[in-house]
């Protein structure tokens, strides 16, 4: 409301806006308080609103602008400007946002910029890391009506909507040094120089590690991907060769989804990839398990590796459980991802990933990582079986207990869920620790939405378990 005396008029059509707000924000509250299945995108559309309705109020008390200069102003010179509302910025690009979504992580993104991030092999929340449950986005209409309401009001223009952010990679330029440089290295590879060849695949690595342009060069020549499986078929296992032509199909993969298939079609190409999982130096070994994560951000490579070789998510494992930090955080990212897949679960269960995957979690190793790859499993009953045997519960259990951290124990809620459907012993035991600790019923209150969920469902079971037992 505005001071006694002042001469500030008040737009209706902002009081209207506000009115829009508040009965948003009323709704979104009372969404949260109220119901038991509340998704976590309304925790964020609730900030998103709160924020948008302070910078209304308070915005009208500044100064406007002419309307002729507001109306000469472009987005991109206003993105930078401290007057553009934070929650606009995509938290990538930090600029406006023109196609804002959120992801299962809650935040939201400008499409683009997030899906160039998924696009090459990522599975974690750029701004926070925590892994995600899938890879889908949703449309975050609310934000993006109140951009289009406050760009119109400062007289900016939105532009195209839907321009990829990697186009800029592939229309960066390259120069006619480069290009020469490029085919030079080409063809000393071809050569039957071995100490030629040697050098000109190390340099081409680095050119393929620093410059966006040479990859889209390389990405242009059909030939390039058979030349360089023929250098890793013939390279030593263990050599700086066999090191230096997995990194480069590596950079080669990581620009978008063209190269990622071209890559993916070459059956041989993604046989050497998995041998290299295998056997190698744990350098090689690791990058090749990086390659195998960024070429599995395509449904289509989902298949195509494990059909490759049955035997993938196995060399997976092994690389889990004998790899070095590194080595096991790029395995674990290829099972994830690779396991995304329903086809490739059983696949997974029969390889010993589970086995594998609870070792790691018992060793403390990469807890969130192991947990979502085991909440994403615990949905087939082979796998749940196969934790079983393992005697992950009690493992569980005690991550339940002593974890602070929202996304562990809504994993381990839902992984407890699946056992405990299927399997009266370990309900028996779950049973046990709600009677000495407490700790389901506690997850039923402080737990996420779908950790309460799946905590109720489970003390649900208990409760009818004894009842048709007495």
């Amino acid at each position: 409301m505005a001071k006694s005396g002042s001469s500030e008029r008040v737009d209706p059509s902002s009081v209207a806006k506000a009115t829009e707000l508040k009965r948003e924000l009323q709704r979104l509250v009372k969404s949260i308080a109220e119901e038991e299945d509340v998704q976590i995108e309304a925790f964020d559309q609730a900030a998103h609103v709160l924020s948008a309705l302070k910078d209304l109020k308070f915005s009208r008390s500044q100064p406007s602008l002419p309307k002729f200069h507001r109306s000469q102003r472009s987005l991109s010179k206003n993105s930078d400007s401290d007057s553009v509302p934070e929650h606009f910025r995509c938290p990538i690009s930090t600029q406006i946002m023109k196609d804002p979504v959120i992801l299962s992580s809650g935040l939201t993104y400008d499409r683009p910029y997030v899906q160039s991030w998924l696009s090459q092999g990522y599975r974690t929340c750029p701004l926070t890391r925590e892994v995600l449950s899938h890879s889908l986005v949703t449309p975050n209409l609310l934000v993006q009506n109140m951009i289009s309401e406050w760009c119109k009001n400062q007289g900016i223009e939105l532009g195209d909507r839907t321009a990829p952010v990697h186009k800029a990679h592939r229309d960066e330029a390259i120069t006619p040094e480069q290009r020469a440089q490029v085919n030079t290295l080409l063809c000393k590879i071809s050569s039957e120089d071995l100490p030629e060849q040697k050098m000109a695949i190390k340099e081409l690595r680095m050119l393929t590690k620093r410059s966006p342009s040479v990859r889209a060069q390389l990405g242009e020549d059909p030939e390039v991907i058979p030349l360089l499986t023929s250098l890793l078929k013939m390279a030593k296992r263990g050599s700086s060769v066999q090191e230096d032509v997995v990194a480069t199909i590596l950079n080669f993969s990581i620009l978008d989804d063209n190269n990622k298939k071209i890559v993916g079609d070459n059956p041989e190409t993604i046989s050497l990839l998995i041998a290299a999982v295998r056997i190698g130096s744990m350098e090689c070994r690791g990058t090749a398990a990086a390659t195998l994560f960024t070429l599995s951000a395509l449904d289509s490579n989902k298949a195509k590796i494990c059909e490759c070789d049955l035997n993938a998510l196995e060399a997976l494992a092994c690389l889990l459980e004998e790899g070095n930090a590194i080595a096991k955080k790029d395995a674990a990212s290829a099972i994830f991802n690779l396991c995304a897949m329903q086809s490739n679960r059983s696949r997974a269960v029969k390889c010993g990933v589970v086995r594998v995957v609870l070792k790691t979690l018992k060793d403390g190793y990469l807890v969130d990582e192991m947990l979502a790859i085991l909440a994403m499993l615990s949905s087939s009953q082979e796998a749940a079986d196969a934790m079983c045997r393992h005697f992950g519960v009690p493992h569980l259990l005690r991550i339940l207990r002593e974890s602070t951290s929202p996304g562990s124990r809504e994993n381990v809620a839902a992984i407890l869920f699946s056992i405990c459907m299927n399997d009266r012993v370990w309900l028996r035991d779950l049973r046990e620790e709600e009677e000495t600790n407490g700790t389901i019923s506690e997850l039923t209150r402080n737990g996420t939405p779908r950790a309460r969920r799946k905590a109720t469902a489970i003390i649900e079971r208990m409760k009818r378990t004894t009842t048709h037992t007495t």
